[in-house]
């Protein structure tokens, strides 16, 4: 996402018009409409007022990915979706972020937030919980992961490598069946392991 589409997304998100901002960041609403479509960049006091509103740092509004030099701690995009083909930095459903510790995470791997979405793999994960997954194209029989299946968006299952080289993705909800696949089937394709559940309450 661009500079522009980031504030537009903050701005949507909060329910403001154009108008309400423009008051709030002492700005014309004219300025607003050029700074979202990437027209003009604002300021790095408007930049720092926007980071103050809408409580994310100015590394989310500007799309660094990777920490700067002395930051103990990164700011990540949390994702309602994430469609399979799409490049991570192109896809525009960012529901949220999160601020990762690099005491607790490795600053040289790549992370990202996914919502939970419907309860297949209830009681460990309820609909609505942020997972911070780890991406990585491969994981360990029996991690929980998001994965992709024939090409679609990406869900959170248990991967199960079976001895036959088939693969099942098992849901936790009993309600649910267990899926495997192997030969003459779409492969498997993992976008990242489960590193975290973080539960608004």
């Amino acid at each position: 996402m661009s500079v522009g589409s980031r504030l537009k997304h903050l701005r949507s998100l909060s329910g403001k018009t154009q108008g309400e901002l423009s008051k709030q960041l002492y700005v014309t609403a004219s300025s607003i409409g050029m700074y979202e479509r990437d027209e003009r960049t604002p300021s790095t006091d408007v930049l720092k007022k926007y980071s103050q509103l809408f409580d994310v740092s100015l590394d989310y509004i500007l799309g660094n990915d990777r920490p700067v030099e002395g930051q103990d701690y990164i700011t990540i995009n949390v994702y309602g979706s994430i469609p399979a083909g799409i490049p991570i930095e192109a896809i525009e459903d960012i529901s949220d972020t999160e601020d990762l510790s690099f005491k607790e995470y490795d600053k040289n791997k790549t992370y990202l937030g996914l919502k939970v979405d419907g309860d297949s793999m209830y009681p460990k994960y309820l609909d609505g919980d942020t997972v911070i997954i780890e991406k990585t194209p491969d994981c360990e029989s029996g991690t929980d992961a998001a994965v992709y299946v024939n090409g679609y968006e990406a869900t959170l299952k248990t991967v199960i490598k079976n001895e036959n080289g088939t693969v099942t993705l098992r849901p936790i909800n009993p309600n649910y069946s267990p899926q495997t696949y192997g030969p003459g089937d779409e492969p498997v394709r993992i976008l990242g392991i489960v590193k975290e559940i973080r539960r608004k309450i």
